[in-house]
């Protein structure tokens, strides 16, 4: 979703990364290097707290085992620097392609281009490089919004007081509130009253301790948007400190089986949230690194729809966890997107 020491790197990096296991045999009918196995791909995230970013690794790892690919994954710390010399790692390291997952772009951009000058492919989940030769895989976040503002409004009519939750410099956070500014031009009757947020490894503690803030300044606020899953948890925090749980409706983005719980649970303020499978968007960027190594065309924006999911909706259907989600409902968990017959599908 940061600058770089321009030191050496040593074998005590090394611990940065993990590679997995890839299968031993290459895949019958598939292109070089497939066909023989052992083609090597970095996932390097910003960020690797919380329940979306893990079940997206898991999903990463999943589809690079059916590949039989060498999946190194850099852990996020919500460090730009670092995540600098983690793409310099795999560079050196000879990797074939790389997917970066979040980030700050303007962090990026030159060893982005080390990396493209030695041929290495890659791929940015939610980070906007603005390099045609880099496809950008995006959970339409304009769509997220839309899904989620369309409940509240259903929900709430044209006319709220609302909390806004929202960090700048993020391309998924900033596609969303391209919406929401949208939505309040449209509405003139929605008054935003307070606007707060933090990212980081503690950002839902910390958004709560705004939240509480906000809350107790602007008492009239009855509806939250706050669109990314650790933020609407920190709201959901803080209406349950101030005792007003059932006098504030939250809408979100993203979903996780920790969130499902906290959805459903008995008055939770927490009523919607649109959100992608967050493991099927982990495969659909090893997929589009796995096309480009092979050489194979590439979309430059990759969309995996999202669906809205309500708390009335996950209640009905007994839903608890994200599996019990994916079976209930299919579309959550398959997308077409950048595939090829002689990419098997992941088993989640």
């Amino acid at each position: 979703m940061k600058p770089f020491l321009r030191l050496a790197l040593s074998t005590a990096t090394l611990p940065l990364f993990l590679a997995l296991p890839a299968q031993a045999a290459g895949l019958p009918g598939a292109p070089a290097p497939f066909d023989k196995g052992g083609a090597k791909i970095a996932l390097i995230s910003y960020i690797s707290a919380g329940d979306f970013f893990q079940a997206y690794q898991a999903g990463a790892e999943a589809q690079a085992k059916a590949l039989g690919v060498d999946l190194r994954v850099f852990p996020g710390r919500q460090n730009a620097s670092e995540q600098r010399e983690q793409i310099l790692q795999a560079i050196n390291l000879g990797v074939d392609g790389i997917v970066i997952d979040h980030g700050l772009p303007e962090s990026l951009g030159d060893v982005v281009e080390q990396a493209l000058s030695k041929n290495i492919k890659v791929v940015a989940f939610d980070v906007n490089l603005d390099n045609p030769k880099i496809p950008q895989v995006e959970q339409s976040d304009h769509w997220l919004a839309e899904l989620a503002l369309d409940k509240a409004i259903k929900d709430n009519g044209t006319a709220f007081k609302a909390g806004y939750v929202y960090v700048a410099g993020f391309a998924p956070l900033d596609r969303r509130n391209e919406v929401w500014e949208k939505v309040k031009a449209a509405h003139p009757g929605i008054e935003q009253k307070a606007h707060f947020g933090s990212v980081s490894d503690t950002s839902a503690a910390t958004t709560a301790d705004q939240a509480k803030a906000a809350l107790q300044a602007n008492p009239d606020i009855t509806v939250v948007f706050a669109p990314y899953d650790e933020f609407a948890r920190g709201v959901k925090l803080a209406l349950a400190d101030l005792g007003r749980s059932d006098a504030v409706k939250i809408y979100s983005a993203d979903v996780s089986t920790a969130d499902i719980q906290e959805i459903t649970e008995t008055g939770s303020p927490w009523v919607a949230t649109a959100a992608t499978n967050p493991a099927v968007v982990g495969a659909v960027s090893i997929r589009a690194a796995a096309l480009q190594i092979a050489g194979q065309p590439v979309p430059p924006r990759i969309v995996v729809e999202p669906l809205l999911i309500t708390q009335d909706e996950l209640r009905t259907a007994g839903v608890q966890t994200i599996e019990d989600l994916a079976r209930k409902i299919p579309a959550f968990s398959t997308s077409a997107a950048v595939t090829a017959d002689w990419i098997p599908a992941p088993a989640f």
